[in-house]
């Protein structure tokens, strides 16, 4: 197909894709920069190498059903941790906010306990902290280490939740909890039925902004041992015969894996946050 008639194509399904609501990443002449950088370290790389060693795109096309693999693995942790985190620091955030200073108190103090700790010490301390299984009677239940990683990373996402679920609700206006006061809500029903469903659309672009700094946080369970994208790049390097000159392109490989899935989330944030400013 022509270049004149690929064009109008991608255009109409922008349009489209634009009419529904959904994100859509315009290019810039900078995106081009990141592949260039990869084109670069690999041809580099095919120049300092071997001239009978396997060239570096015929590496990376043998290895990238692996690499893929193990970043689908670190989208699924981020997956995880975050509805984990997310359903936790949605309690959390409304303890911040209780009335109670004995429930208000202590819920502050584990949102700034958490978010204020590395992640990595706090993978490090749920490794450590759990056993590598659990017998129960007859029944032996195991805990990988990716298992771990993910509730590491729940802890920290919780505390930031936390804090997004505060900021949210005391951004509403004091008139809302005036008014529903006056009808007769109890606290209950006016942080349920009036407050949370106002502060949804608040919480959305710092919510989606935290998922992308927890998306590339996951590199992290290399670290304790899982075997995630960053992990296998190791041992794809490894398996080469130890390459020093694979090494750009690899782990270039790997940066243009997590750019391609989190930059649209950055871009789709920044647009929600235009969307949905108060003033």
């Amino acid at each position: 197909m022509s270049e004149g008639r690929i064009l109008p194509v991608i255009h109409h399904v922008g349009a489209v894709l634009k009419a529904r609501g959904l994100p859509v990443t315009r290019l810039r002449a900078w995106h081009a920069l990141l592949p260039l950088w990869l084109i670069l370290a690999g041809a580099t790389a095919h120049a300092a190498s071997d001239p009978e060693a396997p060239g570096v795109l015929s590496i990376l096309l043998r290895w990238s059903p692996l690499l893929l693999r193990g970043f689908v693995f670190n989208i699924i942790i981020s997956l995880l941790s975050m509805l984990l985190g997310t359903i936790l620091g949605l309690w959390l955030g409304l303890a911040l906010v209780s009335q109670h200073s004995a429930i208000r108190a202590p819920a502050l103090a584990a949102t700034e306990f958490f978010r204020n700790a590395p992640w990595l010490v706090l993978l490090f301390f749920v490794t450590f902290m759990l056993p590598f299984q659990v017998e129960i009677g007859h029944f032996t239940i195991p805990f990988p280490g990716w298992i771990k990683a993910v509730l590491g990373l729940a802890l920290a996402i919780m505390a930031n939740v936390a804090e997004i679920v505060r900021g949210a609700v005391q951004s509403i206006h004091p008139g809302q909890w005036e008014a529903s006061e006056a009808l007769g809500f109890t606290r209950s029903q006016q942080m349920w039925r009036i407050i949370l469903p106002q502060c949804i659309k608040r919480m959305i672009p710092p919510w989606m902004n935290l998922y992308a700094i927890v998306t590339m946080s996951t590199t992290l369970a290399s670290i304790i041992g899982v075997n995630e994208v960053v992990t296998l790049a190791g041992q794809v390097q490894a398996a080469e015969g130890g390459r020093t000159d694979l090494l750009a392109p690899i782990y270039g490989y790997v940066l243009l894996l997590f750019f391609i899935y989190s930059y649209p989330i950055s871009v789709w944030t920044r647009r929600l946050e235009r969307k949905y400013a108060t003033r």
